[in-house]
């Protein structure tokens, strides 16, 4: 009977221990359990801040809970990267980075951030290229017939973008060096005063994206003569690339994607990547970003991580061979 009783309570003991050792993963939370801010570093009605809400609605409605889209615009990221690094890395706070958070590495002296080291990766949400934009009148009709003026009467033309050290800007550096051509670049602040550049004959070429850039297609003011990534952008498919226009190898891809702030648990950034996966696949939201010229991508943690990384060194070089001065 003693032998009896004393399986009796070790049995007991055990399945209690095996319970209790259950209990934590099954008292989790799914997560989201409250609303999710998503800090983003650029200021309301921009490419990347329709962007983001588009999938942050898609978000809110898959996983249950709102997903609040806040505009810190600043140089670098800088004070949007603070805001999200302040909180607990508990998921309810990411932050959206880009190819220019990559250009912000190798030209800031004192970023006082790291965005390979202080966040962990989600999901790319869209790729877009830049447009070698025209005068609708130039005698301009193609890349080509540009870069030989360019190259016979060298100085001659003015290429213009927004800041510098901007990714336009760079887009345009990384293009002199790989054509040899010699022109002239001029900043503006925004795009709408680079298009009246443009439109007075001022500029001669204006690097831009393609919803920057618009009104002045759909009004046919100006004309598109290249793309800059490595293939034709499904949103202007009869533009033909700055590659197809002779120059080897070049490509200029931006991107927007989804971080969150370091230590933040597995589980919540696969959840998150799953459900971008399934937004980003959507005929809708495909729809509704090729729009603004962006094409929906997903991509694993690991892919957007090294995305970053290579991003970070092509700039640092460009920036280097160029000479920009630290800012």
């Amino acid at each position: 009977m003693f032998e009896t009783i004393a399986r009796r309570t070790l049995l007991a003991f055990g399945v209690a221990a095996g319970l209790s050792a259950a209990m934590p993963a099954q008292a989790q939370p799914a997560y989201p359990t409250r609303p999710v801010k998503v800090v983003v570093p650029f200021g309301a009605g921009g490419v990347a801040d329709i962007t983001i809400r588009i999938v942050s609605e898609k978000l809110s409605e898959k996983l249950g809970q709102r997903f609040i889209v806040e505009n810190m615009p600043g140089a670098g990221g800088i004070t949007a990267a603070r805001a999200a690094l302040s909180g607990e890395p508990d998921g309810y706070t990411l932050t959206m980075l880009t190819n220019g958070t990559a250009i912000s590495v190798p030209l800031f002296a004192n970023l006082p951030f790291n965005p390979v080291t202080d966040f962990v990766p989600i999901s790319t949400l869209g790729t877009f290229d830049f447009l070698f934009v025209v005068n609708a009148n130039s005698s301009f009709k193609t890349l080509e017939d540009l870069l030989q003026q360019a190259k016979a009467k060298p100085g001659s033309l003015n290429v213009a973008t927004v800041a510098v050290g901007s990714s336009q800007h760079l887009s345009s550096v990384l293009f002199k060096a790989e054509s040899g051509a010699d022109m002239v670049h001029v900043p503006f602040r925004s795009t709408p005063d680079a298009l009246v550049s443009l439109l007075r004959d001022d500029s001669h070429l204006l690097i831009d994206s393609q919803a920057a850039v618009k009104s002045g297609l759909e009004g046919k003011q100006v004309r598109a003569i290249a793309s800059s990534g490595p293939n034709r952008s499904a949103a202007m498919p009869d533009v033909p690339t700055v590659r197809e226009s002779g120059i080897e190898g070049f490509d200029v891809t931006s991107w927007n994607a989804l971080f969150a702030p370091k230590g933040t648990p597995q589980p919540i950034i696969d959840t998150l990547n799953k459900a971008l996966q399934d937004i980003l696949k959507a005929d809708d939201v495909k729809a509704r970003l090729l729009d603004l010229g962006i094409e929906a991508r997903s991509e694993t943690p690991a892919e957007l991580s090294q995305r970053l990384r290579s991003d970070i060194e092509k700039w640092r070089a460009v920036i280097e061979k160029a000479g920009i001065p630290k800012q």
